[in-house]
């Protein structure tokens, strides 16, 4: 019941501004990746040494479905935080059992829901509020067996961009620190390469550390 590091989630007001984002600080050009019909999103998708990298915002053209949008995107310090630039919001572990996976966790980790982008489809967790866990906490995704489990990163643009680290800032540590090792996250992200750790802070949020091939930068 291994878990991955999936993908990190960069929210964004609208694809515009999270591409005039990723040129401007991470010297590339994020391909577009497709719209998400259940949740009202669209995305950029580019490929990491494991795992991906997402910026996502809110699809304009999309109707309204009567649910809260997943990573937290409807909540007003979201929306107000985004506005200012993009910048994480969520990450994901991928679980090849999403179900045993959700009742190993020590947290609540919301509904199971299926998920679809073009001819992809998958099973995410959400809570009912479309919240991030305690701000900091991952989601599960689950791919189908047909893709061995695995997101379908052959599928992205591998522009040299590496996540080197994952900081979750929250005001209860300790806390953080039991959920995490209840997926074993830690040796899920060291497996990635990516260094997790977990820092006391007044607010929850996340930090994240990127290479490419031209700049080191913290997000």
């Amino acid at each position: 019941m291994t878990a991955r590091f999936d993908h990190l989630v960069i929210g964004a007001a609208d694809l515009d501004q999270g591409a005039d984002w990723a040129r401007a600080t991470l010297g590339s050009a994020l391909p577009v990746g497709g719209a998400h019909p259940l949740m009202r999103t669209h995305n950029l998708l580019a490929r990491l040494p494991a795992g991906y990298l997402e910026i996502i915002s809110i699809d304009p053209a999309a109707p309204p479905r009567g649910r809260a949008r997943w990573y937290g995107l409807d909540a007003p310090t979201t929306r107000a935080a985004i506005a200012e630039r993009p910048r994480p919001i969520a990450w994901v572990l991928a679980v090849d059992d999403i179900d045993a996976s959700a009742s190993r966790a020590a947290w609540d980790v919301g509904e199971i829901l299926t998920a679809s982008r073009g001819d992809l489809t998958w099973r995410i967790s959400v809570p009912a509020d479309g919240s991030v866990v305690e701000g900091v906490l991952p989601a599960l995704i689950e791919w189908p067996e047909s893709l061995g489990r695995r997101a379908p990163t052959d599928r992205m643009a591998d522009l040299g961009l590496a996540l080197r680290s994952l900081r979750l800032d929250t005001p209860d540590p300790a806390r953080i620190h039991d959920a995490l090792a209840s997926l074993d996250a830690e040796a899920a992200m060291a497996t990635a390469g990516v260094s997790l750790s977990v820092a006391q802070a007044a607010e929850a949020k996340l930090e994240a550390m990127f290479t490419s091939p031209s700049v080191r930068m913290s997000l």
